[in-house]
């Protein structure tokens, strides 16, 4: 009879060398775009040490960047700080006082 491994990842975020869950988008997205950047510059003629400097200087800032990110925020720390931000900081009321206190559901005589 055969032996079959367990998956035991079921449930898991993704990683790749560290890198987990949505830092593996921006990483991926980050890297795709640069390579884009870089060949629509060679193809508008600029000169190819240029291009490949760019590229090689972007792509490193980027990697450190995301590594940089993963290990200061974890996996879910970007969504908690773009929560916060999007989160109103208080919560303006602007009903008079006696409305607050009173009973809100009055009968209306028709």
């Amino acid at each position: 009879m055969a032996k079959y491994p367990v998956n035991k990842g079921i449930g898991r975020s993704p990683e790749f060398k560290g890198l987990k869950s949505q830092y593996l988008f921006i990483f991926a997205g980050g890297l795709l775009a640069l390579f884009v950047v870089f060949v629509i510059m060679y193809m508008a003629g600029i000169d190819q040490w240029v291009c490949i400097g760019f590229g090689a200087i972007s792509a490193s800032v980027l990697v450190w960047a995301t590594f940089r990110m993963n290990a200061k925020y974890g996996e879910w720390g970007l969504m908690k700080l773009h929560a916060l931000r999007s989160h109103p900081r208080y919560i303006i009321n602007r009903r008079k006082f006696l409305r607050l206190i009173s009973p809100t559901s009055k009968k209306r005589k028709v």
